[in-house]
């Protein structure tokens, strides 16, 4: 009889358990979630026009390319762009550094992270958040256009995640621009070279990026392109819902 009661306690009722305490914590997930993406849209969306730039964390004040970035910050402040980053340290810190200097909003976006990250000292719009996915689509929604700096793992997540978004209409034909061709020249070059001659992307897919090595340059293409813009802007996630008559 116990070994009967224990053979349905462990097969039945022990998994039965299990199944409501997850589904409990997926109700509450779904719930930070939500939350977290309401909090953000509804800070983002009183910036005003921005642009996001990506890169790496590793880079210090007295390099030339913390240099440049901080002078691509300011120069989009200049311009009256919110200047969106990740909101952590070195190249980041260096676009919300000018952006700042530039008198515009600088915009963090940090992931909270098991090793706590805090927000760099030149972000006067912070924002904190738990979900990757969540933080993404905060950078895409409201670019006009994306400035990828060098980086590691992460910028190459950023990068190619907008270029797949680009490449299957999911997300409005901007600008990415590749700051610095002497980092970014040899991944370009392989994309030419292997990925376009294996049959694996179009050559004119290619188009959905160029590449920069003048902060004011990359300023004045995304000003030219946004002055060009005769169509309304149809931002990240809107695609999907122009369709929807629901």
């Amino acid at each position: 009889m116990f070994s009967l009661m224990g053979d349905v306690l462990a097969h039945e009722v022990y998994p039965a358990i299990e199944r409501l305490r997850r589904a409990e914590m997926d109700n509450r997930r779904l719930f930070r979630i939500m939350a977290e993406m309401v909090t953000g849209m509804e800070i983002m969306e009183k910036l005003p026009d921005s642009v996001t730039i990506f890169g790496s964390a590793r880079s210090r004040p007295e390099d030339e390319l913390y240099k440049k970035a901080r002078k691509i910050g300011r120069r989009f402040a200049e311009e009256h762009y919110a200047v969106v980053t990740g909101g952590g340290p070195g190249l980041m810190e260096a676009a919300n550094r000018g952006a700042m200097e530039g008198g515009g909003e600088s915009v963090g976006l940090n992931i909270l992270l098991p090793k706590e990250q805090q927000a760099n000292g030149y972000v006067t719009v912070p924002l904190n958040f738990r979900y990757f996915f969540i933080r993404k689509v905060m950078f895409l929604k409201y670019a006009k256009a994306l400035i990828i700096l060098p980086g590691g793992f992460g910028t190459m997540d950023e990068l190619f995640e907008s270029l797949t978004l680009k490449q299957t209409g999911k997300m409005h034909k901007f600008p990415i621009i590749l700051f610095d061709r002497g980092y970014w020249g040899g991944l370009y070059d392989w994309m030419t070279n292997h990925m376009v001659k294996s049959g694996f992307l179009d050559e004119d897919e290619l188009d959905l990026l160029s590449i920069s090595d003048d902060p004011e340059e990359t300023v004045n293409r995304v000003s030219r392109f946004c002055s060009a813009q005769r169509e309304p802007y149809i931002s990240y996630l809107e695609h999907d819902e122009l369709g929807d008559k629901t």
